[in-house]
Formats: C-alpha cells, sequence, structure tokens
C-alpha cells in the first residue's frame, strides 16, 4: 500500500515521535555507538557475524560470559521502528546479562521498506530457532522499542508446525514495545512499513490468540500514554504483566540493560528459561 501523508494524524504522530519526545537523542545514538565499539574492542569471549539467514543483514554477535559455551541465551532484538539501526549500536547493553552468567546474542535484521514487516517477523522467528536448535535449549526473546514487538511475534509463531516440538522462546522481555500496530499506519512510521489497516492488525501480536509462555512489557513513565498503553494491552490480551519505570524515557529504559544490578536486569534473569537437567 502507498502511504497517504495527507491522512496522517497529527496527535498519533505526537505520540510515537520519539526522537521529537527526547531533544538530545543524535548524542545519545553517538554515545551508543561509541559504548559498542569499545565493548567489542575489549570483550573477547564473542562470535561474530553468525550468519542465521541468506541476506547480508540476517547475522548476529554471540556474546558469552565465559569461555564455556553451555550458559543460557538471551536474543536482544534492537529497535529502529523496522527501519534503521542494526545489532552494532547495541553491543555493550549485553553487560548486564554477561555479569550473571547469561550469553546474549544480537542479531541484525533486514529493514523496511527494502523488505516488509512480515519478512522481518520471519527473519526474528528463524534466528530464534536457529539459536535453540544450536545450542540446544530454549532462549529468552528480549527487544526494545520495535523489537519488543518482534519478541512477541517470535512467541506467537506456530513452532509444532515449524517443526519444533517445543517451544524455542516460551518466555519474553519487551521494553517500550509496539504490540498494536494499527495507529501506526496514520503516522509518518509508516511511510516506510506501507501498512493497510488489514496488514496491521494481521502483524498486531495484542490482537493475536495468546500463545502460551509469558511476557512482561516494560515502560518508561516518561513515554507517554500511547506506549503505557501498548504494554498494558499485550499483558492483559495474553495474561502477561507490565510495569512502568517512573523517570525513564524511551532511551534510558533500554539503557538498564548495561547495568548488572538493574531492575530490567534482574526482571531478565527471573524470565531466563533453564537449561534441561
Amino acid at each position: 500500500m502507498d502511504h497517504d501523508p495527507a491522512r496522517e494524524d497529527p496527535a498519533l504522530e505526537a505520540e510515537y515521535d520519539n526522537r521529537a519526545k527526547v531533544p538530545g537523542f543524535p548524542a545519545i545514538l553517538a554515545r551508543w555507538q561509541a559504548e559498542a565499539a569499545a565493548f567489542r574492542a575489549t570483550w573477547t569471549e564473542a562470535e561474530t557475524g553468525i550468519a542465521y539467514g541468506p541476506s547480508e543483514r540476517t547475522k548476529l554477535d554471540l556474546f558469552w560470559p565465559n569461555e564455556r559455551r553451555d550458559a543460557r541465551i538471551a536474543m536482544f532484538i534492537h529497535g529502529g521502528y523496522w527501519q534503521g539501526m542494526d545489532r552494532a549500536f547495541s553491543s555493550h547493553l549485553a553487560r548486564g546479562l554477561l555479569a550473571h552468567g547469561v550469553a546474549v546474542a544480537m542479531p541484525s535484521y533486514d529493514l523496511c521498506p527494502n523488505v516488509t514487516l512480515a519478512v522481518i517477523v520471519e527473519q526474528m522467528r528463524t534466528c530464534a530457532g536457529f539459536l535453540a536448535r544450536r545450542h540446544g535449549a530454549p532462549i529468552l526473546a528480549a527487544g526494545h522499542s520495535a523489537g519488543g514487538h518482534l519478541a512477541a511475534m517470535i512467541m506467537a509463531a506456530g513452532w509444532p508446525e515449524r517443526g519444533f516440538p517445543a517451544h524455542p522462546a516460551p518466555q519474553a522481555l519487551a521494553l517500550s514495545g509496539l504490540f498494536d500496530l494499527v495507529p501506526l499506519v496514520r503516522t509518518s512510521v509508516n511511510r516506510a512499513l506501507r501498512m493497510d489497516p488489514e496488514t496491521a492488525r494481521a502483524l498486531s501480536p495484542a490482537l493475536l490468540a495468546a500463545p502460551g509462555g509469558h511476557i512482561h512489557a516494560m515502560v518508561g513513565g516518561l513515554e507517554g500514554r500511547e506506549y503505557e498503553r501498548q504494554s498494558c494491552a499485550i499483558a492483559s490480551a495474553w495474561g502477561g504483566t507490565s510495569a512502568v519505570l517512573p523517570d525513564h524515557d524511551h532511551f534510558t529504559i533500554v539503557a538498564e540493560l548495561a547495568d548488572p544490578d538493574s531492575a530490567v536486569v534482574r526482571t531478565a534473569l527471573e524470565l531466563m528459561p533453564r537449561r534441561a537437567g
């Protein structure tokens, strides 16, 4: 569908324009890039550029807490409204879980408008299945913003039909996630996504049947009513849980992943699937 800018809703645009809400965003992004590069330069226990799919962007980096390769794994999916960024912006966010002996996989994926959002969803499902099969254990699906949506869509996949007798990612942690995509159709976000309302509904986890497992949605208290509504919606629809972190905006909430003692990391640890045996 061709997106018509004339149909954009100014009120929804204001709710979902995170860069405008946080004027220091360019400096935040530059700091993330620098911190991520410094982390990759110093963390020696890493496998980088692992291909989980055929395209150049369908690769992941996997950071291990030590030289052993039997740790539990969390898969962290970056944000960017499905049309920006890649795994290299987020590497340093692995620090918090690594300090607790949890490995962290960070994938990139193809971006809209080069591919559709449905293709990105399938790439992330493929990645989750790849990791679970490669290491013989379920993983935690986690993500920020658009990545939170993708973590939920991993949970919602029909895994038995994909040859998985057990769910490869039975639990998810979504930070500032997007679970009802219908409002985005009337924002500038949709210029690259090109969704019509029907497509948006089909790709909205909060409008899909509850898949089992558990999702926990966290949102910053400074993010606005729509982001809080999104987290409440998925918790209600899927029988999950949600929490508001006061004094956090769309970008400071995900930065908590770098702190081993943060509430975000503690929650991730509680959600981590246990290895058999």
